[in-house]
């Protein structure tokens, strides 16, 4: 598969101009130019592109008799692969940047960048207006002296914290779309001690066991828990760290934290006194206390 480690490359083999500086390129796309085809290809920086009228023919369930244009704003990350069968109906733009540039105004990255190909985002018509407005406006500086970089920064972190709302917005307008992947979250969690296990859950397990990026997945399940997806695993593993702890009394806490993933048990110990502000140790002799009490 090519890779394509610049910004110049990339614009050379789909058809765009060549960008004026290495880092960022910001343009409208000229679709007559364009190749509208390609086998799965990769990029080694950031692009985000807004198409207005876009069919696409290489979709999966591509059905040419219900063919439906939409608009949307789309995200390519590096080294994630992306093939196309476009027809040439569409008008748009695009904002291409380097992971140099990112590195250097780390306030410019968001999680959606690696949502991956699962949801590109669908805009109202008041959201592309006023993306256009705003890439309208990154253009102009984009194509004035050097001295007005740090004002088109500026316009893209006002263009990519936008996107970052709109997202948040099509989460709330239909969440019946993703209660099915909370639940699935929510039901791998509870199985995750129901298997031999040899280190902690992390959200890359639960996304790659639902076929998501981790962005992904960890954005949807805060949006509506309201808590991160590591947050809703720590929780969990506390709460079976408690339930063992109370419980089985044929384990020390060294075989516990053993039995939870835990790499080493004082690892464990730090991890339950953060959350609960007392050693494992001592909730442990705690509940042994109580259980005696009613005993007598």
């Amino acid at each position: 598969m090519t890779l394509f480690k610049s910004i110049e490359a990339f614009n050379k083999y789909i058809g765009l101009p060549k960008p004026l500086d290495d880092n960022i390129d910001i343009g409208y796309y000229d679709v007559p130019k364009m190749r509208l085809k390609s086998e799965p290809v990769s990029i080694d920086f950031y692009r985000i592109s807004i198409k207005s009228n876009f069919i696409d023919k290489s979709v999966s369930g591509f059905n040419p008799n219900n063919v439906k244009p939409v608009t949307a704003l789309f995200f390519n990350s590096p080294d994630l692969s992306n093939g196309w069968d476009i027809e040439p109906t569409f008008n748009g733009i695009y904002l291409q940047f380097s992971k140099k540039l990112i590195e250097e105004n780390r306030f410019l990255f968001k999680n959606y960048y690696n949502y991956g190909k699962h949801e590109p985002l669908l805009l109202i018509k008041k959201e592309e207006e006023e993306i256009r407005t705003i890439f309208d406006l990154m253009l102009k500086y984009y194509n004035s002296e050097k001295e007005n970089f740090v004002v088109l920064i500026s316009y893209v972190h006002v263009l990519v914290s936008l996107v970052e709302s709109f997202y948040k917005r099509q989460f709330s307008s239909n969440p019946v779309q993703y209660s099915p992947i909370i639940s699935e979250f929510q039901q791998l969690l509870m199985n995750y001690y129901n298997q031999p296990i040899n280190q902690m859950p992390t959200v890359q397990y639960f996304a790659d066991k639902l076929g998501l990026t981790p962005n992904y997945l960890g954005d949807i399940i805060k949006h509506f828990t309201y808590k991160s997806a590591i947050e809703n695993i720590h929780e969990f593993v506390i709460a079976k760290a408690k339930e063992m702890l109370e419980k089985r009394s044929d384990l020390n806490t060294t075989e516990i934290a053993y039995a939870l993933g835990f790499e080493y048990p004082n690892y464990f110990s730090k991890f339950f006194k953060k959350q609960m502000g007392i050693t494992p140790k001592k909730y442990h002799l705690q509940a042994k206390k109580i259980v005696s009490q009613f005993l007598i």
